[in-house]
């Protein structure tokens, strides 16, 4: 029904068995989001309900079943620069680069275990951005969450440094994004012009 729309379709269900990857590919995925968020050493002070191999098994799973990957990660959970730089790598190595990488900057929420991290420094972040536009030179690395606690200067040296996508309108799953009219005029100050959406 998504695609008689002339829309791609995206789903995030979680992990996925073999068979199910295929499946949804005979149904006409174009997409399937699952993000790895953080490295391997990281991973376990992060996530407790499944294993970052788990998570590993069903973007194998995705790929050998030519979906395209949409694999994100998040930033300022209080993880090392050396945590980045080897999550970073664990993506390169992936039998297909991520198609689609969402880079989210953590928002903390209070009452959560990260309610109290120091936030990542801009420049971090930004370098961050700069490493997965070398590594991923065809993927779509997009500033996910976290944008509304960016300054207009900030996001353009993400855009700058290699970003090239934005999840734009008033919200990303539980958090806020900009509102649409301030980043239609940041893009239009930066002379970046939004690709046109592909409805028939």
């Amino acid at each position: 029904a998504v695609k008689k729309l002339g829309l791609e379709t995206c789903m995030t269900l979680g992990q996925l068995k073999e068979q199910e990857a295929k499946q949804l590919r005979t149904a006409g995925l174009d997409f399937y989001n699952h993000n790895l968020n953080t490295s391997a050493n990281y991973y376990q002070k992060i996530v407790t309900t499944h294993s970052h191999k788990e998570r590993l098994k069903t973007l194998h799973h995705i790929q050998q079943a030519e979906i395209n990957s949409c694999c994100g990660i998040i930033i300022g959970m209080g993880e090392t620069q050396q945590d980045r730089i080897e999550m970073l790598l664990e993506l390169a190595n992936l039998e297909t680069p991520p198609h689609s990488i969402p880079i989210n900057r953590l928002i903390p929420m209070k009452g959560t275990p990260l309610a109290n991290v120091q936030p990542i420094n801009n420049f971090e972040f930004i370098r961050i951005i700069a490493m997965a536009r070398i590594l991923f030179p065809t993927s779509v690395i997009r500033l996910a969450a976290g944008r509304d606690t960016m300054s207009d200067e900030t996001q353009a040296l993400c855009f700058i440094a290699g970003a090239n996508s934005i999840f734009f309108g008033d919200k990303l799953l539980t958090t806020t994004n900009p509102k649409p009219k301030h980043d239609l005029n940041l893009l239009k100050k930066l002379g970046i012009k939004p690709k046109q959406p592909n409805v028939n």
